[in-house]
């Protein structure tokens, strides 16, 4: 990033390639870009740094992009989903209250990383930095965007001077626009990991505009693939897999000798396990139909 943080711990801007996002702030575009609107902007000029606030819909919902372009023309943007864009604007609020009470700049009472505060921002399954650094060029808020595992990460630095009229932009477009975000409104759960000989098996839950699905990943050491699960059929695909599970559960438990080269089939067996017939006994309790056909037992 150029001016203030450029440089830190040697994670440069991205550029800006005009991507698009589920609403929500939850998925880069992969190829096929949704039908987006843009509702709003707002340009804010922060030292030698422009900053754009474009208030977007698309068929999921609303969301923030808040793109960054630095005085070398570099951009870099983070995706905010409005609920997400209004836990942002109560965080600056504090951040400024605690810059204003540091005073002056200290080399000597700075942290070895440079922080001098920091907050979390969790969304679905992306995760949001806030870090309130100190280097030599001056006070700046950092704000990174990860997603879960090590994905892709963006970030914006906002100048610390900058963070009560960056606050105010964005209460203008959420008071204009709301902070519902749509979609599903409850925490996903976590990612689950299962190893089986070689093979690692990755569980993971997401949302895009089609709704809540489970990612399956099998991954070995130069081997990756993947199935998609939507949420609507977890029950019967988990039906499926039970009822295999016990089939399989029987199968396992059945004697061994079920399964021995020769071994008589489960008719045989039945068959010879029948008592000898008497041949003494009256015809009538050999054949039971003739008992009730009306002619006399034959001696």
């Amino acid at each position: 990033m150029s001016d203030i943080g450029s440089g830190d711990e040697g994670i440069s801007s991205q550029k800006y390639h005009g991507q698009g996002m589920d609403a929500g702030g939850n998925n880069f575009d992969s190829g096929q870009q949704p039908q987006e609107q843009e509702l709003a902007t707002k340009m804010l000029q922060i030292q030698s740094k422009r900053f754009y606030l474009d208030v977007k819909q698309n068929r999921r919902g609303r969301f923030i992009k808040v793109a960054e372009i630095g005085a070398d023309g570099r951009r870099s943007q983070i995706f905010l989903a409005m609920s997400t864009a209004a836990e942002f604007r109560d965080h600056l609020s504090s951040f400024s209250d605690f810059y204003s009470s540091l005073g002056p700049p200290n080399p000597e009472s700075v942290p070895d990383d440079g922080k001098l505060k920091s907050e979390m921002m969790l969304k679905d399954n992306r995760r949001y930095y806030l870090d309130l650094k100190e280097n030599s060029r001056g006070r700046f808020l950092r704000v990174s965007q990860t997603i879960t595992r090590g994905g892709p990460r963006s970030q914006v630095a906002l100048p610390a001077q900058g963070m009560i009229e960056f606050r105010d932009a964005l209460t203008d477009l959420l008071d204009d626009f709301g902070t519902d975000d749509g979609g599903f409104k409850g925490e996903l759960p976590e990612g689950r990991h299962l190893r089986v000989d070689n093979k690692n098996f990755y569980f993971d839950i997401g949302q895009n505009n089609r709704g809540i699905y489970m990612k399956v990943s099998e991954v070995k050491s130069n081997f990756r693939t993947a199935i998609t699960v939507p949420e609507k059929c977890w029950t019967r695909f988990r039906d499926i897999l039970a009822d295999y599970c016990d089939k399989m559960n029987r199968a396992h438990a059945e004697p061994a000798d079920h399964h021995q080269p020769g071994a008589a089939p489960p008719a045989a067996r039945a068959a010879s396990a029948q008592p000898a017939r008497d041949t003494n006994a009256p015809v009538a309790s050999l054949c039971p139909q003739e008992a009730f056909s009306g002619s006399a037992p034959r001696i």
